[in-house]
């Protein structure tokens, strides 16, 4: 694409913190980045569920989200507005996909919440509502690869939805055929090793 810089995008991607990593917004954290260029990278969190029901705040999403079905805090930042990232099996193809609903990467897309429900419901595989993102301006993500603060791996469409979303960070290291496998056996302290 013109007007890339040689930032090549991770867009899709899944960045997943390191034990180094000192930011408590991001302990253990593991990241859906929805945007990433020159400009700077967007993602959600994937595994910080809050108590807030989804149904609390858009009643007409809720029958469509997984378990569980609560809202999840995607990030430190604009946590007064919802984001819908969702899963659309067998629509890696070319076509748009349903109507309110932008691909990102692969079969993983945003959803316009302020779309009726049920232009998407049959189309849904799984959706998942975030208040808040995680957002780094012009080369700052770059910065914290170089420190090595993230670990950046391939998503998997059953990420998004995970049910046991507090062993994300564990199953999404344990997959790599590499040594972060054996990140995922690190204790909750560090201190104790």
């Amino acid at each position: 694409m013109s007007g890339m810089t040689e930032v090549s995008s991770l867009t899709g991607r899944l960045l997943v913190a390191t034990p180094a990593l000192a930011d408590p917004n991001f302990d253990r954290a593991v990241v859906l980045l929805l945007d990433h260029d020159e400009e700077g990278s967007l993602g959600v969190v994937l595994n910080r569920p809050t108590p807030v029901g989804v149904g609390d705040i858009l009643e007409g999403w809720a029958g469509l989200t997984g378990e569980p079905g609560v809202v999840f805090q995607g990030g430190p930042v604009s946590l007064d507005s919802a984001l819908g990232v969702a899963v659309i099996p067998g629509d890696a193809s070319g076509d748009r996909g349903p109507l309110g609903w932008r691909r990102v990467h692969g079969a993983i897309g945003l959803v316009d919440l302020e779309a009726p429900p049920e232009l998407l419901a049959s189309a849904l595989g799984s959706l998942r509502i975030f208040a808040g993102y995680a957002g780094w301006g012009p080369g700052q993500l770059e910065d914290e690869l170089v420190e090595g603060a993230w670990y950046v791996v391939e998503s998997e469409p059953g990420d998004v939805s995970s049910p046991c979303p507090e062993r994300l960070w564990r199953e999404v290291l344990r997959r790599q055929r590499s040594e972060l496998a054996m990140v995922a056996t690190y204790p909750d302290d560090p201190s104790l090793n």
